[in-house]
């Protein structure tokens, strides 16, 4: 199943939250959240608007895109590490992505793909 539902349910997952608590955050009985994780409805916008208050990517439910990282605000050392991640070949960030997702035990997206970070001015 491809498509904004099976999108919301890969978010619910990676919050670690069941179809209740997630249905609550948006203001949505469970069986309405199983609905849209299904395809059988679609949420309005003040449904996602509340859950993407809870930390769910909003723009990747909806385009299938992850939402760009900004890397302002990041610390000296954040930066220095951001600095040494972008001087690897293509093959070590990859590497690099896939030991960072491994350490922190699927708390963080599924490596499908290494997301670049961007600077916004």
């Amino acid at each position: 199943m491809t498509g904004i539902g099976s999108r919301i349910r890969e978010e619910r997952e990676r919050l670690r939250l069941t179809q209740r608590a997630f249905g609550d955050i948006g203001g949505v009985e469970p069986n309405a959240q199983g609905k849209y994780e299904s395809g059988e409805r679609t949420p309005k916008l003040d449904y996602l608007a509340a859950v993407a208050g809870r930390g769910v990517d909003a723009l990747y439910v909806l385009s299938g895109v992850h939402t760009p990282v900004a890397a302002t605000g990041l610390s000296p050392a954040e930066g220095q590490l951001l600095d040494c991640y972008r001087a690897l070949p293509q093959a070590d960030q990859e590497a690099v992505a896939q030991l960072l997702h491994s350490l922190s035990r699927g708390m963080q997206r599924p490596v499908v793909g290494v997301r670049k970070l961007t600077s916004v001015s």
